[in-house]
């Protein structure tokens, strides 16, 4: 699958978020956010709050349990922890993305690959996801209270037999894209640091783009919402919440 261009009359922004780096901003009920690995190999650790009531936020026990998985690609959605629908994931050609592994901090980083500090690297030197993200949180009024389970993005970890959790390497391309359609007025609060279990020895997180633009509400024939029978209660749930009608 290649990913369709975007109409420029519906095009709202692009940007590249450098390998290593944090990102944070507001995507509308109605718009469509696009994320493209550049290189091949990214990881994007993703938290996700209700821009509106930001006490509400994505609950990865429910988005699991509600879809029998443990795993995220297209027709799955991302609950809130009120079973509302933050947003569908309408098309990705990844096929596993991440919802259990966690994210970097400050001492995985130095324990793994050494310290690079900014007094001496400057760009070059060596983030963690926590720390970004936290750095992000802060700008919305949030804090490490806030900081809950994330999903990671493009990549895969699998757990076997006897509970470990295991990386795949090389999960994702370069080229690879996964889209998210946003049923809510949604913060989205990312980090493209390296995955915690990723055994690379080497520090070398990859850049990522986004890609927003204005898309269509779902139908009552939505693939995101017939996915699964969960998802159509989660919809409805989402759906009352935007709907006003005059006196």
């Amino acid at each position: 699958m290649t990913a369709t261009t975007i109409a420029a009359d519906r095009l709202l922004w692009q940007e590249t978020v450098p390998g290593g780096a944090h990102w944070s901003g507001v995507m509308r009920r109605g718009s469509t956010l696009r994320l493209t690995d550049m290189e091949g190999g990214a990881n994007v650790a993703l938290l996700m709050f209700n821009q509106d009531e930001k006490l509400e936020r994505y609950n990865m026990a429910d988005t699991l349990k509600a879809q029998h998985t443990a795993r995220l690609t297209k027709g799955y959605v991302c609950y809130s922890d009120m079973g509302r629908v933050l947003c569908s994931i309408t098309e990705d050609t990844v096929g596993w993305h991440d919802p259990i592994g966690g994210v970097i901090d400050a001492q995985q980083v130095a324990a793994k690959y050494g310290v690079h500090r900014f007094q001496e690297y400057r760009n070059e030197m060596y983030r963690n996801a926590r720390d970004g993200m936290l750095v992000e949180l802060g700008k919305y009024g949030l804090g490490k209270r806030d900081f809950g389970a994330n999903i990671n993005l493009f990549s895969r970890v699998t757990v076997g037999a006897d509970g470990a959790m295991v990386f795949a390497p090389g999960n994702s391309k370069a080229g690879d894209f996964v889209e998210l359609r946003f049923e809510m007025n949604t913060l989205l609060v990312l980090s493209t640091c390296p995955h915690p279990l990723d055994p690379s020895p080497q520090y070398a997180p990859k850049q990522v783009q986004l890609s927003a633009w204005r898309s269509e509400l779902p139908g009552a024939d939505d693939y995101c919402r017939t996915f699964r029978p969960e998802n159509t209660r989660g919809f409805y749930n989402t759906e009352i919440l935007f709907r006003w009608e005059g006196p």
